[in-house]
Order: structure tokens, then sequence, then C-alpha cells
């Protein structure tokens, strides 16, 4: 069901873009769109976690900038060939039909495809006044532009920049010039559109303030200190040490997009990322007292964007920051949480797993990718247990059948990984015989807590008390899986106040 936007209310979706896109968000509701989709680079990120306490889980997540041909890709060729619902103009399905005939079925066709389905949509829901930034990369930003012409040009929009984005990070090599900027294209609805240049005057460089000054006498302060940004912005790249990095693969710089936001919309404005990731656009919007709708597919990036917002909002407006915001496809009750379990989508009830672990450890644990040796480990926590020392606790999630078994295998996981602490989510309720397995694992006295009662050292957990009783896993822990948008290395002090 589209949903009102004449409130004030922000929107976080969690699943696929194009589907929430079609039933979620009305024609001519938006008045600035920002994407920063996958570039289909063939590149793999890395996303490094830092260490929490034992040499053996340094590991990297693999983000595969990659795409395939397949049947998603098929049935997104044929609707637009099909021109089905008359939701393409017949430009954007010459387009698509050439192209077919030009790249065959291969990867950066599929890719190809699923852009153009976005872009579609992208389109409907901005106001006549409404802009989109795209942004990309040389990979595949011709073919890009062709299908912006195609949607937006065919429909009375207009094309209005191809701004580069110009950085200095990364490194330099000797086989071809260095690499070091990417593209983002601004089209518009209509040729009434919002333009604040004077919001992002940039100071001017040293050798400009001569030149003005040696040749213009009378120049005045405000022309010689700032002047209008052009086509090129040098914006530095976040390096590895930068403040605002939390560790997301392809997160860009806070300035970037203020100023795109600043010059493209006003205050109250409604703002839309649909591949909102670690959520860089949402906390801008924030910050500069816009509207904004923030969608992505996984749980990692909804529950980084929901930490990043409280640290970086006040402790006395966290409250009203949370009473306007609304979210969509996040499990708040046992049928939801089925629905995710049970989604015949692979990818998507892996996304149970994420949900499970990261609800209950409030975006604290890591996620277990890459499952090998490791069994059945879906995610891993480290809890402190001194000035300088910490352990670890195993989590596993089970959306099917659990017995006996399951919980001897978590013991015997525990022991191999050194565990002090294994924590089983299950959806089914646990048996007698699952619960006299877990008290066989004995229980555990926290150092730091020794006139606590002791806890079990597995935990048996139901999806229906994390949804319904909103249990919560509540240890103090040396590493934030999800890092906090501000830098903050609390002190052993400050996590005992917390957690006691």
């Amino acid at each position: 069901m589209l949903m009102p936007l004449a409130d004030a209310n922000n929107y976080l979706f969690y699943g696929d873009n194009l589907e929430i896109l079609r039933q979620r968000i009305p024609d001519d509701s938006v008045d600035l769109c920002y994407i920063d989709p996958p570039f289909n680079s063939k590149r793999t990120y890395f996303q490094i976690y830092n260490r929490i306490g034992f040499d053996d889980v340094a590991q990297a997540q693999a983000f595969i900038d990659t795409w395939v041909w397949g049947p998603e890709a098929d049935q997104g060729v044929q609707e637009i060939l099909d021109n089905a619902q008359g939701r393409f103009p017949p430009q954007t399905v010459a387009l698509i039909q050439g192209l077919r005939d030009v790249l065959g079925a291969g990867g950066l066709m599929a890719y190809l495809v699923h852009m153009t389905l976005r872009i579609t949509e992208i389109h409907r829901v901005l106001k006549p006044t409404g802009s989109f930034y795209l942004h990309c990369d040389p990979t595949a930003s011709h073919y890009l532009k062709l299908i912006l012409d195609a949607v937006f040009c065919s429909q009375g929009g207009d094309f209005q920049n191809e701004i580069i984005w110009h950085y200095q990070t990364g490194g330099v090599s000797k086989k071809w010039f260095g690499r070091k900027h990417d593209i983002i294209f601004w089209y518009t609805k209509s040729d009434t559109y919002q333009f604040y240049p004077d919001r992002i005057k940039i100071p001017r460089t040293d050798e400009v303030l001569r030149r003005i000054q040696s040749g213009t006498p009378g120049a005045t302060r405000a022309t010689t200190l700032t002047k209008f940004p052009d086509d090129v912005f040098d914006i530095q790249a976040l390096n590895a040490m930068a403040a605002e990095r939390l560790g997301y693969p392809t997160q860009k710089p806070e300035a970037l997009l203020e100023r795109i936001i600043q010059a493209s919309s006003n205050p109250g404005d409604t703002v839309l990322d649909a591949y909102c990731g670690c959520g860089t656009t949402v906390a801008v919007a924030q910050r500069l007292g816009r509207r904004w709708i923030g969608i992505d597919i996984t749980y990692q990036a909804i529950s980084l964007i929901l930490k990043r917002l409280d640290d970086s909002t006040p402790a006395n407006q966290r409250a009203a920051l949370h009473d306007h915001l609304i979210m969509h496809g996040v499990p708040h009750d046992l049928a939801s949480a089925q629905a995710l379990a049970h989604d015949p989508r692979d990818k998507t009830r892996k996304e149970f797993e994420k949900w499970a672990i990261l609800t209950y450890t409030n975006n604290r644990a890591r996620i277990q990718h890459k499952k090998g040796a490791d069994g059945g480990i879906d995610g891993v926590a480290a809890f402190l247990t001194g000035p300088s020392h910490s352990a670890k606790a195993l989590f596993q999630v089970k959306s099917g059948h659990v017995n006996r078994a399951t919980v001897a295998t978590l013991r015997g996981d525990m022991a191999r990984e050194q565990a002090e602490l294994g924590i089983l989510l299950t959806l089914q309720k646990p048996t007698k015989p699952m619960i006299q397995e877990a008290a066989a694992a004995g229980s555990y006295i926290h150092p730091l807590f020794p006139s606590r009662q002791p806890e079990p050292r597995i935990r048996l957990v139901t999806i229906e008390e994390l949804v319904d009783q909103h249990v919560r896993w509540m240890m103090p822990m040396t590493h934030d899986a999800v890092k906090s948008a501000q830098t903050a290395n609390k002190s052993l002090k400050d996590e005992q106040i917390r957690w006691s």
C-alpha cells in the first residue's frame, strides 16, 4: 500500500528497493533522490572489523560488487520489453532492446536492467521540481547516462551536470593514470527545479585570491573569499583513520552529501536514498532538517543506520528522533519474524539470522558470513572481563527443527572456539531435553560483577521472547560490530556503569 508522506515522519525500509518504491512511495512525493548503487566494477570490497580480543577473529567480510545473468534479470528485461503496466517510455524500451542485442545476456546487461527498473521508479516518485543524483564510476557510466536520458529527457526532464568527485586516497599505479574520481549525474524531472548555489560556496584557493586581488583592486572581502563550486568536487574520500569511518566498504564523506542536499533541497523537503548502506545520506538529511526515506536490503545496513543516528543525536533528543521514525520490513512480532525466516529466497532467509543476532545484541555482535569448519556459528561477540581482558560468546540461529543435539553441537563449538558463553536463538520453543543439555554446560560468574547471580553458559532464547518481551543480551563489550559513528572508546569504568 502506498504510504502518505504528508507528515513529519522519516521512513526506514528494510527490503528490496524496487518492491518498496513500487508498493510504498507515491507519485510526485520526493524532492531529492541520491543513490550510490553498486557499480558493477568487478571489485571485491573488504569490510574489516576491528579486532575484538582474539587473534583468530580479524575476519574480513567481502562485499562482492559483481553481477550475473539469472532469473531476476530475465524477468526484469521481459518486463521492460513488454512495457508492463505502461511504466516505461518508448525510448527506454527501445534502448534496452538495443543494449540486449549488443551486450547479450551477461553481467553488464543484468546490472543495466536492475538500474533501469529502479531509475524508472525514482523518476515516478520525484516531484515535478525534484532532482536526481546518481553516483557511479567510469566502468558503466556511459551506459547509465543513456538510461537516464531515456527515462528523464523523454518525459520532460533534463540533464544538468556530470559532476566529477575528485579525491586523493588510494595507491598509485605505474600502468595507467591514477584513477581518482567518481561520477555523479544530476538530472531534474522538469526545467523548474530547486538549486541554491549561495548555500554551497567554498573558499577560493590562494592562487585565485592572488590573481583576483592583483587584478581587481576594489574587490570586496565577500567576493574574494568564496566562489561557487564548479562540476569538479574536490572533497577528500574517507581514509582508514577518518573520524567518520564506520567500517562500511563504500562509505562516502558527509561533506559530499551535504553539498548535494544543500544545493537541491530546502529544510522540510523529503530526501530519498534507495541504497542507503551505512546511512550517510539520511544522517546528513537529519542534521540539515530534511525529512528522509532510506531503503536497504541488508539488516546490517539498517542496524548501522539506527546506531549511527543514535550516536550522532544528543541523548535528550533521541526520543523525538525515534518518535518520528517509522520502520517497515523489520520484524516486529512473531508472525513477521516467521515470514522473514521462511521466505523462499535464500538471501532473505539469511537476513533472518543477521536480524536475530543484531537485534538481540543491540547491534554489537559480528556476523559470521562464511561458514566452514565453524559449523553452525552464525555470530561472534566479545565481552569485557577485565581492564585488558575479554571473553568470547557464540551465537547460533535456528528457524527450523531443534532438539537436544542442537544444543550439544553448540557446546562442542564453544569448546573448540574456547568460548565462555553460547546463545541459541530459535523460532521453536526449547524442549525439556534441550533445557537439560544447556543446564549441563554449567553456569558463568562474570569477573567484573561477582555479586551478580551466575548465569547459564548456554542461553536458549526464543524469537517470541525477542520480539514480544524485548529480551536482550546485556554484557559489557569491548567492541561494537557496527562501529560507533562517533569515535568513542569507552573505558572499563564507563562499561561497568553502563551495564551494572
